[in-house]
């Protein structure tokens, strides 16, 4: 059959990958431990739920607009001004079926063939190829572990050419933990000063999930506010992630180029969603900042497994629920039957050899590295770590 050729220039996200191979194995009988999916593994807190059974109660059960609804559009800017000192009305708001698509509104609306986008690994899998399906040109800026997998604004300014569009970052970052301190991201700011039509997309999709201190954004900066364009949405943050509710916050043009990619797409998301998102936003955050102490103490006891594993290179994560370590010390190793030669065989002999799933860092545009969530029950983390720690003792 002949298909797209869309299809080939773009991978399918290895996160997902690794989750449907280990759900076949756990079909075989086997007790498969999930350290690779990013969801929390937390219920959406009641209140929310019971806004969403008013709303089906309410009848809201019909098309919405593609924006979203304005009670919405206006809780998103209530949200904003409340948690970040942002201004924003809600003709600068646009809601989508989660962040994903958030993301890919933008890049749909912004990349021409041949424009640059600059990505700083390591990066959420998904973002290199939305830029590949619009023929956009991926420029990654390799950081290091040493320096907390952040970007310097040298190494920033030395990837900004006359073909730059967009700069696109996450923090807190999935994969690596790393949160941008106020200082960090000013540095940066003075560079974006310098090179007007380069536009910041800021994914803050983690922002409640900071073990550090207060979330800051790159938008609260007022002399490149208007060529940021914040992503974020509600399944990380309110343990929505099948709710499918994300919005962008940006320019009036922007969200209006976005609405128009939307409404061929999918049109509005889900009217009882957005009901339901109008009171995560606007009301009681307890039950979210109790998730973010579950996942510290979770985060506390990995890095005490771990510390004393050989080769493992990791620091401690200060925002989201992974840890990122550089496994390259394994890299070359056997255990007599199979040889481990890069992070893709690393994962999957602990796949085969542990039963625990976990994620390849080449997906993250860093080849080193391997990615564990602790988006699970401090149970099923140490039994899944007493396991890998027996197969990596294997590895000679």
């Amino acid at each position: 059959m002949k298909l797209s050729s869309l299809l080939e220039r773009f991978a399918e996200p290895e996160t997902l990958k690794m989750a449907k191979l280990g759900r076949e194995l756990r079909a075989q009988g086997f007790d498969v431990i999930d350290l690779s999916l990013g969801e929390p593994d937390f219920d959406t807190p009641q209140h929310i739920k019971d806004a969403a059974i008013k709303a089906i109660n309410d009848n809201f059960s019909h098309y919405t607009p593609v924006a979203g609804f304005l009670d919405l559009r206006e809780a998103v800017c209530t949200k904003l001004k409340r948690d970040n000192n942002l201004d924003y009305k809600p003709e600068n708001i646009i809601t989508s079926t989660g962040a994903k698509q958030s993301l890919a509104n933008i890049i749909l609306s912004m990349i021409d063939e041949g424009d640059e986008v600059i990505i700083p690994t390591p990066f959420w899998v998904t973002y290199s190829e939305l830029v590949k399906i619009a023929r956009g040109k991926v420029v990654q800026i390799q950081t290091s572990l040493e320096n907390s997998f952040k970007l310097t604004p040298q190494q920033l300014e030395a990837a900004i050419t006359e073909r730059t569009r967009l700069f696109m970052f996450s923090s807190p970052c999935n994969p690596s933990g790393s949160v941008y301190s106020l200082e960090e991201l000013q540095a940066l700011v003075e560079v974006f000063k310098k090179y007007p039509d380069v536009y910041i997309l800021s994914d803050e999709i983690y922002e409640y999930i900071n073990f550090v201190g207060k979330h800051e954004s790159i938008a609260q900066f007022e002399a490149i506010k208007e060529r940021v364009i914040i992503v974020n949405g509600l399944s990380k943050g309110f343990a929505m992630t099948g709710w499918r509710l994300g919005y962008i916050a940006a320019h009036v043009d922007i969200v209006k180029a976005c609405d128009k990619i939307q409404g061929q797409f999918t049109s509005g998301a889900s009217s009882i969603t957005q009901k339901a998102a109008v009171t995560a936003l606007t009301t009681d955050l307890k039950p979210t900042y109790a998730m973010t102490e579950e996942f510290a103490r979770r985060r506390k006891r990995v890095m005490e497994i771990i510390k004393d594993i050989p080769g493992f290179k990791c620091f401690e994560p200060e925002g989201a629920f992974y840890i990122f370590p550089d496994v390259s010390y394994y890299y070359g190793k056997t255990d007599g039957e199979t040889t481990v030669n890069n992070a893709s065989e690393f994962c999957m002999y602990l796949l085969n050899t542990a039963h625990v799933t976990s994620v390849m860092g080449d997906a993250f545009g860093e080849p080193s590295c391997v990615r564990f969530s602790f988006a699970n029950n401090i149970e099923n983390i140490e039994r899944a770590w007493v396991r890998i720690i027996a197969a990596l003792n294997k590895l000679k």
